[in-house]
């Protein structure tokens, strides 16, 4: 049986003044993240209508290789306990990708 791929499309809204601290824990995050077993790539986009918004779009082999993610330390500490509270918005969509 096939596993489904998971793709992650997160919009993050960063709080004034604090882009370049969560554009470096989030390099970190980054890092470590396209190490992971299940991840088939995480890109980080920025908006051009707005310098404070990030995208992220992640994809992963697996829904379980995604909360595998989720579960992990550097996700944790990294983005849970550091990159959250300096955000004043964020909106994080599961999707499963269409064959065309």
């Amino acid at each position: 049986m096939a596993t489904t791929p998971i793709h992650v499309f997160a919009r993050w809204k960063v709080k004034e003044g604090y882009l370049e601290t969560v554009l470096r824990l989030l390099k970190e995050v980054h890092s470590k993240t396209v190490l992971e077993e299940g991840n088939l790539f995480y890109k980080i986009h920025r908006s051009k209508a707005d310098a404070n918004t990030l995208i992220l779009f992640e994809g992963y082999v697996s829904e379980s290789a995604q909360q595998a993610h989720v579960n992990a330390d550097h996700f944790k500490k990294g983005v849970v306990e550091q990159i959250v509270p300096l955000l004043e918005e964020r909106e994080v969509m599961l999707a499963i990708p269409l064959e065309d």
